[in-house]
């Protein structure tokens, strides 16, 4: 679970993490990509997400940071349309509860947290 998130500062499971990362987790299990970088910083492309792709979440939920500056590409949502994916962009701050909601509700799910701006 993702217990705290404040401006550049995410803690997921009691480890704190304070560069953007990713979290899959399949309903038992997470893995974690830390350290995670766009291919334009704030603008979230198709090509960003490859790890999420392969592993076809019900749901992406994507922090757009605390203040929403990262966009998503229209080309994201095509292909997680054409993927069966369904995608929840909010700031970051409602998507780590987004996210933990999903969590309690079992669901397979890909977490994509830009964590400043």
């Amino acid at each position: 679970m993702i217990e705290s998130y404040s401006f550049g500062r995410l803690v997921f499971n009691g480890k704190t993490y304070t560069r953007d990362l990713i979290i899959l987790f399949d309903g038992e299990n997470f893995k974690i990509y830390p350290d995670w970088w766009r291919k334009e910083g704030h603008f979230l492309q198709e090509v960003d997400l490859e790890e999420v792709w392969k592993f076809k979440p019900e749901y992406l939920v994507v922090g757009t940071g605390a203040y929403g500056v990262m966009k998503v590409s229209q080309d994201v949502y095509k292909k997680a349309d054409s993927l069966g994916i369904k995608i929840k962009a909010l700031n970051t701050s409602e998507a780590t509860s987004e996210f933990n909601k999903l969590i309690k509700e079992g669901k397979k799910i890909a977490g994509a947290f830009h964590l400043t701006c």
